[in-house]
């Protein structure tokens, strides 16, 4: 019997806390497989006393049974994918049941390099980029430049890697941290702790499927930093939306059956581009430390701001979802008066998601009452307060699309359903 494969994937700027929902979630999966993005994602999971954050190895490595894929729509960095494989088993995770695509591409310490390079050389029209070098891998594969998974287990990648440091001379030498002949040592060392886990990428997503075996697929960063369709030139350099997971895992659009949406109670955003409902002064500053508002890679501060229901609802589209998933709820406890983004205007007139960088850019912001009772300890959305009740009733209207979980606080077991 083949089965479908479900998807869950983040409906904002990132940092909506998929990962911990993709932990729960897992517990109902044979396997959990990442289908984009590299180590400038992170997913932080909290079960009990155990903490880890994640940044290549796909969510539910805290669940007990399954087996986690990173897909050929990924790319990664040898030494920080083997460092978190090192951390998962010293919590007690078998690294036998992280399996990687043939597929996927390797991120080489020149790609940080050109990364830092070109952020440098934008001077203040950066793109705010995490710097670890995932927009310059991608680049490598589309200009077939790139080496992959497969490169490094069938011991073909040596002449590539040569060509790549030879036409990149000049940047290593400028850069300085690393030579070329460091980063062949370091290859050859690593690829003997990454080669256990390669496997032909397609054959492996297929057979599960086809042998009736459940999969949830994993999205990294969230819909609106995707690179065609998210706040351009402000994005990752990856598909982000669910139809990225048929070219991320090799699968046609009708291996999937459901997909889920996750989004903050409000909104945040790392780094620059336009950012609609952003608060600014002492309530974004609240907001960022009543939600502990730091980058999980970077440590940078997220920008915080209200929900927008209309970046949310074209998110929606995008992705086809079929429910959501409403994360950090408990954050709101206590404000007063919260706001919902309900419209853009450009100039005055009525304009959807493409008119966010326009110099003649409005909002219109919906006020409803907060709540002052604590819930980290409700499990059912009927009894949440009634002015929660009320937002959250507010933001599937808004959204167009049904809230199946709230999250009430950051352990596994604060969900409301």
């Amino acid at each position: 019997m083949t089965n479908k494969a479900d998807v869950v994937v983040g409906i904002q700027w990132g940092d909506e806390g998929k990962g911990r929902i993709v932990d729960l979630f897992a517990e109902r999966y044979d396997i959990v497989a990442r289908f984009g993005g590299g180590d400038n994602a992170g997913h932080t999971i909290q079960v009990g006393d155990v903490k880890i954050a994640l940044r290549i190895v796909p969510s539910g490595a805290l669940q007990k049974h399954t087996e986690l894929f990173i897909g050929g729509g990924v790319v990664a960095g040898l030494a920080g994918l083997v460092a978190e494989i090192d951390a998962l088993q010293h919590v007690g995770v078998d690294p036998a049941r992280i399996k990687i695509s043939d597929r996927a591409q390797i991120v080489f310490p020149y790609h940080p390099m050109q990364d830092r390079a070109s952020e440098a050389a934008r001077g203040e029209q950066k793109i705010g980029t995490t710097g670890r070098g995932i927009g310059p891998a991608y680049v490598d594969r589309a200009g077939r430049n790139g080496i992959t998974m497969g490169d490094l287990a069938r011991g073909t990648y040596l002449e590539k890697l040569r060509l790549n440091l030879e036409q990149r001379a000049e940047l290593i030498r400028a850069d300085g941290s690393m030579d070329a002949s460091q980063i062949l040592e370091q290859t050859a060392l690593l690829a003997a702790r990454i080669t256990p886990h390669v496997v032909d990428g397609v054959d492996y997503v297929h057979g599960a499927l086809e042998g009736g075996r459940a999969v949830l697929i994993e999205g990294a960063q969230g819909s609106l930093l995707d690179v065609t369709y998210g706040s351009y030139p402000f994005v990752t350099s990856s598909h982000t939306i669910a139809g990225g997971a048929c070219t991320g895992l090799g699968i046609g659009p009708g291996a999937i059956d459901r997909v889920i949406g996750i989004a903050k109670a409000y909104c945040t955003r790392v780094g620059g581009g336009p950012f609609p409902s952003e608060l600014l002064g002492e309530r974004g500053d609240a907001l960022r430390v009543a939600g502990h508002e730091f980058g999980t890679v970077t440590g940078r501060p997220r920008r915080c701001g209200w929900f927008d229901a209309v970046a949310a609802r074209y998110a929606a589209r995008l992705n086809g979802l079929t429910s959501l998933v409403i994360t950090k709820l408990d954050v709101l406890s206590g404000i007063e008066r919260l706001g919902v983004v309900t419209a853009y205007r450009d100039g005055g007139k009525p304009a959807g998601f493409e008119a966010i960088g326009s110099a003649q850019f409005e909002t219109e912001v919906e006020e409803l009452d907060g709540w002052s009772e604590p819930i980290a300890h409700v499990r059912r959305i009927a009894d949440l307060p009634a002015a929660a009740r009320r937002y959250i009733a507010r933001l599937e209207a808004a959204v167009g699309v049904p809230v199946e979980v709230v999250s009430v606080g950051p352990e596994r077991a604060q969900l409301a359903r």
